[in-house]
């Protein structure tokens, strides 16, 4: 098997199967490398599915699973890895595992997402896998007929919570607002109010979580009058955000201070070829449908900057002869006439190679040649750019052949 690809998506989320699936669909060889035993990211550990376009009944397990399979119908590779370092060489990219496989792509989706945020406090990494939980669907039927403690107000906590309580006796929400006040969508705050199962301890957090080998405590804390209490309990959820996978990228990708992807709106990164999606991005909006609007644009631009950078090595860097580029655009009368009268001029007579570059079509190429102003010529030689006219005259074309 070749490890030899067009496009690699690192990351098996929405947002990166969506970039798969238009890939794959557009006939560029692609492999998904997720570092998890079962694709589908973070909605894979979620159980409800209420808003995704189109699909009014489903959960979220099988809608991952349509995503993987929607991939594969298209011939998407998927390998597991845990990606460890990516080294960026112009149009060759190298993806290394920690395992030490490593994989070459002229392009590169980063789809991999983010990690639930720990709180660090007393008790919670000694108790994790011992009552301590980061996921609703991975542990609620250890819970059932028990009493749990969520500590978390946004979208995901009340989601999460709802669905525990089809399984737990009793549940507790720790809410550091106000009373009524809650980060998730009113909709969402509605049906956790009208759920019998669910009580909430407002102005408060969890300080401590207690127990010998197993959980049998939360300490709650009233942030407004410093009181605390201990609620017995047999779990601790804790959906309080989540931290993004980019410790690797260090050095090499641009991040925010929270360690986010900075992208533009093509999901493009500060490398070439290189893009960001999913909630691993710098993004407001953490859905599964933007997820895959991200992975969807993502792989449309590489494909776009795949077939732009092979034209460029193939008929231009990599050209015997010297080679005249002429840097144009439909929109522009001038320079339609500036290429009317270079193709009159038998320039490839001369043992000139004559390359045209529309400038909306080939941003990349004419953003890295400083193309500001067109019609613009630009005479390579040996791959080396050795004059570059703007605006030009018959006579300064003339000059350079």
């Amino acid at each position: 098997m070749s490890n030899t690809y067009d496009l690699i998506v690192i990351g098996g989320g929405p947002a990166g199967m969506s970039s798969a699936i238009y890939g794959s669909r557009s006939r560029l060889n692609t492999l998904v490398l997720e570092s998890k035993r079962k694709t589908g990211g973070q909605p894979s550990t979620y159980h409800d599915m209420e808003n995704y376009p189109g699909v009014p009944e489903t959960t979220a397990p099988e809608l991952m699973d349509n995503f993987r399979e929607h991939a594969e119908k298209f011939n998407t590779e998927f390998e597991r890895g845990e990606v460890v370092d990516l080294e960026v060489n112009g149009l060759e990219k190298i993806v290394k595992t920690k395992k030490g496989t490593e994989y070459k792509a002229k392009s590169v989706v980063l789809a991999t997402g983010a990690e639930p945020r720990k709180l660090g406090i007393e008790g919670e990494e000694e108790l994790k896998g011992k009552g301590v939980s980061y996921c609703a669907t991975c542990d609620a039927d250890i819970f059932e007929g028990l009493d749990v403690v969520v500590v978390g107000n946004g979208n995901s906590a009340v989601e999460e919570s709802i669905y525990l309580t089809k399984f737990v006796e009793n549940l507790t929400m720790i809410v550091i607002h106000d009373e009524g006040v809650m980060d998730a969508e009113k909709i969402l705050q509605e049906k956790a109010m009208e759920n019998d199962t669910i009580d909430f301890v407002w102005n408060s957090v969890v300080e401590e979580i207690k127990g010998e080998g197993m959980v049998e405590k939360a300490v709650v804390k009233n942030i407004k009058t410093g009181e605390k209490q201990e609620l017995d309990c047999h779990g601790v959820f804790f959906f309080v955000g989540r931290v993004p996978n980019t410790d690797f990228l260090k050095g090499t990708i641009e991040l925010t201070e929270n360690g986010y992807i900075k992208t533009n709106d093509e999901m493009e990164t500060n490398q070439p070829g290189v893009y960001a999606v999913g909630d691993v991005r710098n993004k407001v909006v953490r859905q599964v449908i933007t997820a895959a609007g991200d992975g969807a644009t993502a792989a449309v631009m590489a494909q776009g900057y795949i077939e732009e950078e092979d034209y460029w090595q193939n008929n231009v860097l990599k050209s015997d002869n010297s080679v005249l580029v002429a840097f144009w655009s439909v929109t522009d009368q001038e320079s339609m006439d500036m290429i009317s009268e270079l193709e009159s001029m038998g320039i490839e007579d001369n043992d000139y190679r004559f390359v045209k570059i529309d400038t909306y079509k080939n941003r990349l190429i004419s953003n890295r040649y400083d193309i500001e102003e067109i019609p613009t010529i630009v005479k390579l030689v040996d791959g080396e750019v050795t004059e570059k006219l703007v605006e030009p005259s018959t006579k300064e074309i003339e000059s350079i052949l």
